[in-house]
């Protein structure tokens, strides 16, 4: 019986010596080497609003939350009836237009044969004149008669550069709401996965009423924060490694593309209180385009995790952050 509790305590010096063991191997074994440095983000991607360009009724939402959507897919489509009759009444504006063009150029055409019919007529009768043959009178008609006529070809070539302008107006207005009609089918305009549904058939929206939220998953990048030691001499392009908290396993490589130019406190939600206390550079790194398109039924935003950036380009990366997609994008 004197045993029991020596035994007891025994075990429970072995059980606490191997928990020390195994956190030391762990902790070693997580051990960064000089020149890289590590800080905690979290997955983001740009959030992209689908929205109305003008004031119209919902006629079909063919996209659910959630869906993966390549970009010009279409997502919503307005209903543009009004837009139609409008540009019926267009196009036919625009055939008038040239129809009036046309008869323009035909009075032109009249007007220039009597201006030049009045000009030879007044040189004959100047000529009669000279001889004797007619009188001033004479003279002054014909006079008349030239100059009302360049004065009628002057007004008819106005009036065929009006017809100009009018089929100019004409099919200006028509490509005007043809746009307007290619403006009723709203698509996605990046490869991304539906975040919100906003509206639903049958819904009247304004200009600029949103139908539909998705994230651009073309661009997905994890923002975190660096003091200004590390900040200073980090640059774009600079070999990262993230590790997310679902993934522990998995070293994922990654690119920093944006480090802020101007220093903030950190937001409560991303790193402990000591960091908060001091002024920080936000940073992104973000994940190879061809890596997330391979793997982007896959992709999540908001996932947290761990963002590793190599300050020193002679450092080498420990195994724990390397992993076969590290050695497919180095490929």
């Amino acid at each position: 019986m004197k045993w029991k509790p020596f035994a007891l305590a025994l075990v429970l010096l072995l059980v606490a010596a191997g928990g020390a063991y195994v956190s030391y191997r762990t902790l070693n074994a997580r051990q960064l080497p000089p020149g890289i440095l590590s800080a905690n983000g979290r997955i983001e991607a740009n959030e992209i609003d689908v929205a109305a360009k003008y004031a119209a009724r919902v006629a079909s939402v063919r996209v659910q939350e959630g869906d993966l959507v390549e970009a010009g897919a279409v997502l919503a489509v307005l209903d543009t009836r009004d837009l139609e009759a409008q540009l019926r009444a267009a196009e036919a504006q625009a055939r008038q237009a040239v129809e009036s063009r046309t008869e323009a150029d035909s009075t032109v055409a009249q007007r220039t044969g009597e201006a030049d019919f009045a000009a030879k007529e007044m040189e004959r009768t100047l000529v009669l004149f000279g001889k004797g043959h007619v009188s001033q009178q004479r003279v002054d008609q014909a006079r008349t008669q030239h100059q009302t006529a360049d004065a009628a070809l002057a007004a008819a070539q106005s009036r065929r550069a009006s017809a100009d302008d009018a089929i100019a107006a004409a099919n200006a207005e028509v490509e005007r709401i043809r746009t307007l009609l290619n403006d009723g089918i709203l698509t996605a305009p990046r490869t991304g996965r539906v975040l919100y549904r906003l509206a639903e058939p049958g819904e009247v929206l304004g200009a600029g009423g949103k139908v539909v939220t998705i994230l651009d998953l073309s661009n997905v990048y994890m923002t975190f924060f660096l003091p200004t030691d590390a900040a200073g001499p980090l640059g774009l392009g600079a070999d990262a490694r993230l590790v997310l908290d679902a993934l522990p396993d998995l070293a994922i490589p990654a690119m920093v593309s944006f480090v802020s130019p101007r220093a903030q406190f950190t937001p409560k939600q991303v790193e402990t209180k000591s960091e908060r206390d001091r002024m920080m550079f936000r940073v992104k790194a973000r994940i190879p385009e061809a890596l997330v398109t391979r793997y982007i039924d896959r992709v999540k935003t908001g996932v947290t995790g761990m963002a590793y950036v190599r300050l020193d380009d002679t450092a080498e990366w420990p195994g724990w952050l390397e992993s076969r997609l590290t050695r497919e994008n180095g490929s």
